[in-house]
């Protein structure tokens, strides 16, 4: 893992990106972290990592987790049917 300030970035983003392939570039600000560059290899793994940056996605799940502990459950075929529904 490498860690580079935003203006060490700005200037060599294209070897960063190079970087990156072999790990985690963490990006900082001031002195902070504020981002991290990290080498995308396929769509799926793209899709990856944006759903796991999304809070409406989290937000769903846990939903869906109180849901079930509470002992509310749907059968697979009525999950879909409800879902084409819409």
């Amino acid at each position: 893992m490498k860690i580079a300030s935003v203006a060490e970035i700005k200037s060599k983003l294209s070897e960063y990106i190079n970087e990156s392939k072999k790990g985690a570039v963490v990006i900082t600000k001031n002195g902070r972290p504020a981002a991290v560059l990290v080498s995308v290899t396929s769509d799926e793994q793209l899709e990856q990592i944006i759903l796991s940056q999304s809070k409406m996605l989290k937000n769903i799940l846990d939903k869906s987790e109180r849901q079930i502990a509470i002992g509310h459950k749907i059968k697979h075929k009525e999950f879909w049917e409800e879902l084409e529904k819409r």
